[in-house]
């Protein structure tokens, strides 16, 4: 529709922690239309060029759907260049379900957040989510970073770099933005390496934010891009995974277990205040662990329903038609499905009132 935001999902972690991958992975396989806005030092062209092979949309949109910026860092180039290149874009936002902005790991994250609120582009799109990636095994050898020679030589050859912010700062700027930490390489770690990393994760960011292990840039596509317009239904995470509600003190041979990501779908009559449902959502998500949060609000004297997107802690609402075709109360009430790695969201929130 024409008259929706667009969702915007930030992807940042270091050279080497696997945004890349992650991103063929998003693109070939989350069935959305997807443009993506590339920032990444001393790589000119070679992120672009290995997403634009990925096949995700005929050959003559890939130029319009493949943006990269290589002129500075995006928090020090927002007028200049993130703002035309979301412009631009979003002049097509009718052919778009989504956009995504790969950010490198040497640009601090919440200038970038702050720019989504300029007054051009804010009442176009919402901030679908913050996803950070870490190097699983490179934590687990004690840097966030798996190489930091390539590090150097991107800050010593990019004569654009406007700033500089030690690395362990960047880290802990890109896990305190986060709504959700992929922990990369986790096939390399034991059980018990990858609770130490997470426990690491968890102290240098934001306690209640989820972690999830993954491999090769394999997850499930609506964990990280929401879900796809009017579908409800999720099958199990198509990664290879750690348990996330035990910790094993044994080594292993890689034979993780798979994570069940629970959709459900909560659907009451009522009459239900904004400010409270925000109350209530916000107090489930640490307790069930809920990734994502979509759908509507219908409120008593409103004419329009009420837009819920969010994802972890992070929460977007706004007035917006629905669909001719979607389910809608009588007088009020919500229309959520939730993504959680633990059942009982949709028993917990009626047993709130």
């Amino acid at each position: 529709m024409s008259n929706s935001r667009l969702p915007v999902t930030v992807v940042t972690g270091f050279l080497g922690s696997g945004k890349t991958t992650l991103l063929r992975h998003l693109l070939s396989e989350g069935h959305q239309r997807l443009a993506v806005v590339v920032n990444e030092f001393g790589k000119v062209g070679l992120d672009g060029g290995l997403l634009k092979n990925c096949g995700f949309c005929p050959d003559d949109e890939v130029d319009e759907r493949i943006v990269e910026l290589n002129n500075g860092c995006l928090c020090c180039t927002v007028q200049e260049d993130f703002l035309p290149a979301m412009e631009s874009l979003l002049l097509r936002s009718n052919q778009l379900d989504g956009i995504i902005i790969e950010t490198s790991g040497l640009a601090l994250p919440r200038p970038l957040l702050q720019a989504l609120n300029w007054p051009a582009i804010r009442s176009k799109v919402f901030i679908n989510g913050v996803v950070t990636l870490v190097d699983g095994y490179a934590l687990s050898n004690g840097s966030p970073v798996g190489d930091l020679k390539s590090i150097d030589e991107q800050i010593i050859n990019d004569n654009s770099i406007d700033h500089l912010t030690p690395i362990k700062e960047l880290f802990r700027d890109q896990l305190i933005s986060a709504d959700l930490v992929l922990i990369s390489r986790s096939d390399l770690l034991s059980a018990k390496g990858f609770s130490l990393v997470r426990d690491e994760v968890k102290k240098q960011g934001n306690s209640i934010t989820n972690i999830l292990p993954i491999a090769n840039g394999k997850i499930e596509p609506s964990v990280i891009l929401g879900l796809c317009k009017e579908k409800n239904n999720i099958s199990r995470s198509d990664q290879n995974d750690h348990d996330h509600d035990h910790d094993h003190d044994h080594d292993h041979d890689h034979d993780h277990d798979h994570v069940d990501v629970i959709s459900e779908h909560l659907r009451f009559e009522f009459p239900i205040d904004q400010d409270v449902l925000k109350e209530i959502l916000l107090k489930l998500v640490p307790e069930y662990q809920i990734l994502r949060i979509k759908g509507r609000c219908w409120i008593e004297g409103k004419a329009l329903p009420l837009q819920i997107q969010m994802v972890g802690s992070r929460f977007n609402s706004w007035f917006e038609i629905a669909n001719d075709d979607s389910w809608k109360p009588s007088q009020a009430g919500i229309d959520l499905v939730s993504l959680s790695l633990k059942g009982g969201v949709e028993k917990a929130f009626e047993s709130s009132f």
